[in-house]
Order: structure tokens, then C-alpha cells, then sequence
């Protein structure tokens, strides 16, 4: 019997177990291989054809020699795939332990945490810390604390002062980052409503993801700044508008995924670190939809259950703030999962592929930006992959969480269109004010005109 096959969703190219495992053998370990394993769609086998009558034993034997050989062809070809694929790879791939990383609001209640989880990956050379002056501690303090560790990678920090642009200050601190994870921005306070946060946090995001399109265009940003379904939006579309990659822009929604395997192990008795939910949507209450009809373990828990299995999942982070008395939110479980996204992106910018949820511009359904599998590789996400088969309660879930993550994408396009208009207006005006200037008081005089007109706009 012919050994099943499986499609890489990366490739699109079947492959038999002992295929796939002959690459990853060495750099991950088996269990990990079984577990990606189980997320490749099996290849459908053909039809057979029915018995005919037999044929003469000379023609037959004719035949099964001329039908071996290309057996044998394909035999080696798909043992030489395997080995070609890797070394492919390899000259893609950038040299694993030679990554800088930077976490802008590295002193915060989620950047510390984050920071230190990140120093510790083999994959980081240099980490970067940056934070405003007025943060709980001085990043130059953080990165001291960090440099102490038994580890090889380099750490600093650095600060800037509240209402400084960060383009003119984050120059050595964001050249030449792979990585750049962003926890910054406020949080929710009483009487603030959602659109005040976004209009806040926005204008936060807005400044670190202006600053790394002009030092590091090529970095995967990892977005942790609230609300995520609207800003991540807002900031792909200004990147777009740069004539950079919008990609390069992703929410990080792990903590999702992450909190989906915890809940599911608890109830199920099972270790979660074998659990694998996909969490797909958006990032904020009904929005975020878990599959939990796509892992083995979780698909076992009765049908009675899940709904509100479901709405654990949802309301996870106000059990953290309940739990805190309101003095804090859910800064160590993000900082865990937003590492584990870290170290997923790195591992593939090293040439080892890593499959994880996230919230990015998507074409999967007919919203533009969703969270959904991505498959990460040696340029950020390779490639953004399908759904799967959704049960009929995921499939309802998937209607409402679409009607209310419209909107909040919405809210993210029309902030980048009018944040490019005004751009667009403050160039223009400058140009008249820089021509008036030149054809009334001679050439020098338009020196520091514009400069001084766009940090009025700002």
C-alpha cells in the first residue's frame, strides 16, 4: 500500500510523512513534526481502475518494465525534491542567530516581560529597548537588567521624550531590524470610548510604524497595539501608500490561540503544548472565533460545551482585569504570547517555517484584513492559508464576528485615507510656501520653512 500523502500548504507539493520529516529531522523535535504534520490536508486518492481481462505474460512483463521505470524516475525525483527543497532554502534563508529585534515600549507592563522572553531566543543577536522617557523605568535601565543574562545577544536601550517624533530619534535604535514588536499605546480608561482609543493609540502606532518605514522598510512589524482590528488596518494601508509591503504589518492575535490550547487542556485533561486551535477573525470579543472543531483533542469535547468554551475565549482578558481589581490587565500571558510569535517569525526569517494565527490583510474571505493562519518564512508571511472546514456553529459565529469586524476595519481605512490626504495637503502647501518665500526673498530663504510648517500639521 502506497504511504499517504500530504500537501505542504506552503508549496502546494505532496509529500509522505518520512519526506517531510527528512528535512525538519535535526531542528525540531519529532512531536513538533507530527503536530505540523496533522496540519497538512491529505492528498485524495484517484479512482482505480477496474480489473480488465489478462493480458499475455510477454506483453505484461513489457509493460511492468516500461511502467517501472518511471516509477523508479518518480521515486527518485520525489526523494530529490525533498533535498533540493532545502537547499533552495538555505541559500534563502539569513544565518539563524543574526537577528536584531527591537520592542518599542520595551518598559512597560508587556514590554519588560516581552523583552526578557526575547533576549533569550538563540535566534536574537542584538535587541533594542525603546520607550519614552515618562515610562515606569528607563529603557537604558531595562537593557541593563537584560544585558546580564547568560546569553549572546547585545542590548540597549534607548528613550525619547513624550511629544518627539519618533523619525528623528530612532535612527540607530530601529536600522537594520529584522523584528520590530510594538506594546505600545493606552490603555481603556473609564468614560473612553472606543473610537477615542483608536484615535489615540493610532496616532502612537502611527509614529514608531512611520519611523520603521524609513529605517528598517524590510522588518516584520508585530503589532500589539489596541484596538487591533482597526489599527493594524490603518497601518498597512499607510505602509501600502509608502509603496511598501502591507504585509510587513501584523496583529498579533496569539494570545488567542494561546489561551484557546490552555482552556481546552484544563477541560480535557490533556497537555496543551499538544493542542493546536486556530483562532481566526479579529482580536476583540466576538470577533475572535476558535476552531475548535479543527484540533483532534478539542473536537472531542461534547457540541453542548462549546459555546461557552467559546466565550471564555472571548472574555479571557476581562477575567485578568477582574482578577487585578482593575489595577492591571493581561500584561505576563501577552508578553508569553507575543514571544511565541517572535520566535515563530525569527525561526522563519531563518529558513525554518513556522505556521501561526495572525491578524493581517488577507483575501480568504471578502473582508480585506483577517486573522487566519499565515505561514511565516525567510521574507515574513510566504503565505496566507484557507480556513478549512468550519462546523456549523463556527460557520454561524463566522456571520456575526464578520458583520462587527467590518466596521472596526473600516475605522482603520478611513484614519489612513485621511491621514495621506493630510499629508498629501500639508506637501502642497508647503511647496506654494517654499515657492512664495524663493520668488520674494531669493533661494536660501526657503530653507526651514517646510520643516517648521509640518511639525505645526503634526
Amino acid at each position: 500500500m502506497a504511504p499517504e500523502r500530504r500537501t505542504d500548504p506552503e508549496d502546494g507539493t505532496a509529500y509522505t510523512y518520512d519526506e517531510l520529516a527528512e528535512y525538519y529531522r535535526g531542528k525540531y523535535k519529532n512531536k513538533a513534526i507530527e503536530a505540523y504534520w496533522e496540519t497538512c490536508e491529505a492528498v485524495k486518492k484517484g479512482k482505480g481502475k477496474g480489473k480488465g481481462v489478462a493480458e499475455p505474460k510477454a506483453k505484461a512483463k513489457g509493460k511492468a518494465k516500461a511502467k517501472a521505470e518511471p516509477e523508479a524516475k518518480a521515486k527518485a525525483k520525489a526523494k530529490a525534491e525533498p533535498k533540493a527543497k532545502a537547499k533552495a532554502k538555505a541559500k534563502e534563508a539569513k544565518p539563524a542567530g543574526n537577528f536584531k529585534v527591537c520592542v518599542c515600549g520595551g518598559a512597560g507592563g508587556i514590554g519588560q516581560p516581552l523583552s526578557l522572553l526575547m533576549g533569550m531566543d538563540p535566534n536574537v543577536k542584538e535587541l533594542c529597548i525603546f520607550d519614552l522617557n515618562v515610562a515606569m523605568v528607563a529603557p537604558q535601565g531595562v537593557a541593563t537588567d537584560l544585558s546580564h543574562l547568560e546569553r549572546k545577544c547585545e542590548v540597549k536601550g534607548y528613550s525619547m521624550e513624550v511629544g518627539k517624533n519618533p523619525i528623528d530619534h530612532l535612527e540607530e535604535c530601529l536600522t537594520g531590524c529584522h523584528l520590530v514588536l510594538v506594546p505600545a499605546g493606552v490603555p481603556r480608561k473609564p468614560g473612553m470610548t472606543r473610537d477615542d482609543l483608536f484615535k489615540t493609540n493610532a496616532g502612537i502606532a502611527k509614529g514608531i510604524v512611520e519611523a520603521c518605514a524609513k529605517f528598517c522598510p524590510d522588518a516584520v512589524l508585530g503589532m500589539i497595539v489596541n484596538p487591533v482590528n482597526s489599527v493594524v488596518p490603518a497601518m498597512a494601508e499607510l505602509y501600502k501608500k509608502k509603496g511598501l509591503d502591507p504585509m510587513k504589518i501584523v496583529g498579533i492575535t496569539t494570545l488567542d490561540v494561546v489561551r484557546a490550547n490552555k482552556f481546552v487542556g484544563e477541560i480535557t485533561g490533556k497537555n496543551p503544548n499538544f493542542i493546536n486551535i486556530p483562532v481566526i477573525g479579529g482580536h476583540a470579543g466576538t470577533t475572535i472565533i476558535p476552531l475548535f472543531s479543527q484540533d483532534k483533542i478539542s473536537s472531542t469535547i461534547a457540541a453542548d460545551k462549546i459555546p461557552d468554551l467559546d466565550t471564555h475565549v472571548q472574555n479571557a482578558g476581562t477575567d485578568v482585569v477582574e482578577a487585578k481589581g482593575g489595577k492591571g490587565s493581561a500584561t505576563l500571558s501577552m508578553a508569553y504570547a507575543g514571544a511565541r510569535f517572535g520566535k515563530s517569525v525569527l525561526a522563519g526569517l531563518a529558513g525554518r517555517r513556522r505556521v501561526e494565527c495572525a491578524y493581517c490583510m488577507s483575501d480568504v474571505t471578502d473582508l480585506p484584513y483577517f486573522a487566519q493562519k499565515v505561514v511565516f518564512g525567510p521574507t515574513g508571511i510566504t503565505k496566507v492559508l484557507p480556513l478549512g472546514e468550519l462546523s456549523e456553529y463556527e460557520t454561524k459565529r463566522l456571520d456575526e464576528a464578520k458583520a462587527q469586524l467590518k466596521g472596526e476595519i473600516e475605522t482603520g481605512l478611513k484614519y489612513a485615507e485621511g491621514e495621506a490626504s493630510l499629508e498629501f495637503q500639508v506637501s502642497a502647501r508647503a511647496d506654494r510656501a517654499a515657492a512664495w518665500r524663493i520668488s520674494t526673498q531669493g533661494p536660501g530663504a526657503a530653507q526651514g520653512w517646510a520643516p517648521h510648517f509640518n511639525q505645526t500639521a503634526q
